[in-house]
């Protein structure tokens, strides 16, 4: 594939923005609270920015466009999942979360039922949140290695150099101003891919259209095209309604378990800042969503996989020469904006969706290294509570969390990258979910030990069934046996 000047410079030009705001921000980071919360200074859009900042990387883009190219409408479940859970954090845990007087989520469970949840809460809710930082090192790789000749490991570590750079100078700051930034762009990006895709076909109907022509090389006889066409790719349930249900309950419980977001709604200078800002990015998000869907359509209806192509040469079939191949199928996105759009205005795009990935990425590191720094590391460590400590150490945890981000991605590079979404959402819900709305509005009725019993029990039912591939999505199997652990534990 070839690069042009115009790709490189919009490119370019995205990239250096979003930095310069990245490193401006730093100069409001004078203490760890600044770090970590903003000061509790920040505005309506400060803290969609933060929120959305996160919300809105990886798996929600190019990961969405991945599986839409699989499994058609169903891929929109990660952003309506998001959108769900950004309105339930508004409505429902906004004010009992600021009154709480907390920094992180685990604290609130280790005042309700002692250090040890909290401990427990935040080793687990960090490996969920780490395995969605893997899931974002796997996009931006994809996305540079389909733009440069690069091998994944040399993509991977400018990745995590690029989101180094980005959050470790500022924080919360650099998060919630440089999502306010990458939200215009990313909106513009999505709202012009969106109406290339329906401008290039008739609407909806010639996607669909384009989809049952596609499937004629792989499928006969053609009076099942349709019928295999309208069930897998204009079905919101193409994955059955367990798996398709379930993750959308794992991004909607994980948005409410995720200390990222929550670290934005105490970032809010009030209370109406916070369900504003939540609110907003509830309404972006389903939008934004809907655009990546419609491209993972379309370049299902005119590309095929390196496999595919093999497939269909050995049924001694030809494909018509404006069908194109990719390599992979998370390369959907980035190639139909190097194919499809305006040059420099796909420069642009191609730098929003690096950006997108970046910030993702970077939201989640900081936010995991918060609950370590602060829910473990402190508590091994009391002289870590010196301000000046604390930001050391919050920041060289990040640069770790990173490394490690690296060379686990390779074991993963060839899974869906939504997938992983969902199972990192899955692990904070069953660790986090559930003992922190319990002490967040049942106080004083449930044991401590029971609590811990349903962390663990939980998780590892989520894990195991993940293991056992069960017809049933995990989080029913996890959230069920935490909920009964914590009956069990009711105080008489």
């Amino acid at each position: 594939m070839t690069i042009s000047f115009y790709h490189i410079l919009g490119i370019v030009l995205s990239i250096v923005l979003i930095e310069v705001v990245g490193i401006w921000s730093s100069r409001k980071v004078k203490t760890a609270d600044d770090f970590s919360r903003a000061g509790g200074k920040a505005g309506t859009w400060v803290v969609c920015g933060t929120i959305m900042g996160t919300l809105i990387g990886g798996q929600s883009t190019v990961g969405t466009a991945q599986l839409a190219f699989t499994y058609g409408i169903s891929a929109w479940w990660f952003t309506l999942g998001a959108a769900l859970g950004c309105v339930a954090l508004a409505i429902g845990y906004v004010i009992p979360l600021r009154r709480s007087g907390c920094t992180t989520l685990l604290e609130v469970v280790s005042k309700e039922y002692g250090k040890k949840a909290e401990v427990l809460g935040s080793i687990l809710c960090s490996l969920g949140m780490f395995v969605s930082i893997v899931a974002q090192i796997l996009s931006a790789s994809a996305l540079l290695m389909t733009l440069f000749p690069v091998k994944f490991y040399f993509a991977a570590a400018i990745s995590c150099l690029i989101m180094m750079i980005y959050v470790v100078f500022g924080g919360l700051w650099s998060a919630g101003l440089g999502g306010i930034v990458k939200l215009i762009l990313l909106c513009i990006s999505s709202l012009a891919g969106g109406i290339i895709v329906l401008s290039l076909t008739d609407g909806y109907h010639g996607i669909m259209t384009a989809i049952e022509e596609m499937m004629s090389f792989f499928k006969t006889p053609q009076s099942d095209i349709s019928t295999f066409v309208s069930e897998r790719y204009n079905n919101l349930l193409a994955r059955g309604a367990a798996k398709d249900i379930g993750s959308g309950l794992s991004v909607i419980l994980g948005v409410l378990a995720t200390q990222s977001y929550a670290q934005g709604i105490w970032a809010a200078k009030t209370d109406s800042a916070a369900r504003k800002g939540a609110m907003w990015s509830a309404l972006l998000t389903i939008p934004i969503g809907a655009a990546c869907v419609l491209i993972g359509l379309y370049m299902r209806g005119h590309y095929v996989t390196a496999e595919e192509m093999n497939l269909i040469a050995e049924t001694g079939k030809s494909l018509p020469e404006n069908i194109g191949v990719m390599a992979t199928t998370a390369q959907a996105f980035p190639l139909f904006i190097t194919h499809c759009m305006p040059e420099f205005l796909g420069g642009i795009v191609l730098g929003t969706l690096l950006i997108t990935v970046i910030i993702g990425g970077s939201g989640l590191t900081l936010g995991s290294s918060t609950i370590l720094v602060r829910d473990v590391f402190m508590k091994i460590n009391p002289s870590l509570s010196e301000s000046a400590k604390n930001l050391k150490v919050s920041r060289l945890t990040i640069v770790g969390i990173l490394l490690m981000s690296v060379f686990v991605a390779a074991t993963f590079s060839g899974s869906f990258i939504n997938d992983l979404g969902f199972l990192s959402m899955g692990l904070r819900s069953t660790a986090v979910f559930v003992p922190l709305t319990l002490a967040l509005f049942f106080p004083k009725r449930f044991k401590y030990k029971w609590i811990i019993t349903s962390i663990i029990a939980g998780t590892a039912a989520l894990i195991l069934t993940q293991i056992l591939k069960l017809p049933v999505d995990g989080i029913f199997v996890g959230l069920g046996v935490s909920l009964v652990c914590c009956l069990w534990g009711t105080k008489n």
